[in-house]
């Protein structure tokens, strides 16, 4: 499970370990956008008839709140939506209601690795992940992998953009710049 909490300006990812361990956590972009499929929790303080314990973005975009009902969520950020809640929440109530988005799981954004690697397919991107970090999730690369000739593939608005990624390379500290961030929709060739 991976919770995400809103603090001065930031958002924290807190992910749950084993049990009995204390759970990681790391600094994640602020400007994340909710997406279709995405896992949120929605807590009104002080009024747990309004919480809502976890529901999906649906197709439409929209989330359903109680007293609300029907409200867009894929396009913002959760400190928007937040905002547009208390808005909502604001016309029904007598005091101003404190809400709490929190991403419970983040299905919208994603990436894809194809080729010669043991688990081919696609990954979640629940933080910031590296080239290198989604091959190590992929289970490292079959026998006969080509992983001098790595690429990814990255569409922006109309066009695709290649990347190339020497695996031999980065692994011995040349050309770390290969090792770029992965963001939502690329997909990696491993021939």
């Amino acid at each position: 499970m991976i919770l995400y909490l809103f603090l001065a300006g930031c958002t924290t990812v807190i992910s749950a370990q084993e049990p009995g361990s204390k759970p990681k956590a790391q600094t994640v972009p602020e400007d994340f956008v909710i997406g279709l499929e995405d896992v949120l929790r929605i807590d009104v303080w002080e009024d747990p008839k309004l919480s809502v314990a976890e529901v999906m973005v649906r197709p439409d975009g929209k989330i359903s709140v109680p007293l609300i009902n029907d409200i867009t969520a894929s396009g913002l950020t959760p400190i928007q939506l937040k905002e547009q809640l208390e808005e909502k929440f604001n016309e029904f109530l007598k005091a101003s209601p404190t809400v709490t988005v929190v991403v419970l799981k983040i299905g919208s954004q994603y990436v894809s690795i194809v080729g010669q690697v043991n688990s081919p397919g696609v990954f979640y991107l629940g933080s910031p992940m590296t080239v290198l970090e989604l091959l190590a999730r992929a289970g490292g690369f079959l026998e006969y992998a080509d992983v001098k000739n790595i690429s990814i593939m990255r569409k922006t608005n109309n066009s695709t953009k290649n990347y190339s990624f020497n695996y031999k390379d980065v692994a011995k500290g040349k050309n770390p710049q290969q090792n770029i961030t992965l963001k939502n929709g690329d997909i990696v060739i491993v021939p």
